[in-house]
């Protein structure tokens, strides 16, 4: 049985690149979630946090970039994402004009 996560803490930011505003075209949204998080927990969190209905939850595990410092390599902390389709005609404003 997973961790219960409040579902405030679910959430920890949305991702605005060039390729998760073109998937917000066509209802496809994309989050940093916590790494303990799943996939009902993280639609419980997106419907509570916005008020939409979500369709489908994709997620998957990021690992941090590798970097050196001439001889010092260190690695970045690794993360989790979350990509969220809605129902269609919903959307949430957030992105909306990014």
């Amino acid at each position: 049985m997973p961790k219960q996560i409040h579902s405030y803490e679910v959430l920890r930011r949305p991702i605005v690149t060039e390729k998760s505003t073109a998937l917000a075209a066509s209802g496809k949204y994309v989050f940093e979630v916590a790494f303990g998080a799943n996939k009902p927990q993280i639609r419980e969190a997106v419907e509570r946090a916005f008020d939409v209905q979500v369709h489908a939850v994709n997620v998957m595990r990021v690992r941090g970039k590798r970097k050196r410092r001439g001889r010092i390599i260190s690695r970045g902390r690794d993360w989790k994402k979350a990509i969220v389709t809605l129902k269609p005609g919903d959307q949430i404003q957030l992105f909306e004009g990014v």
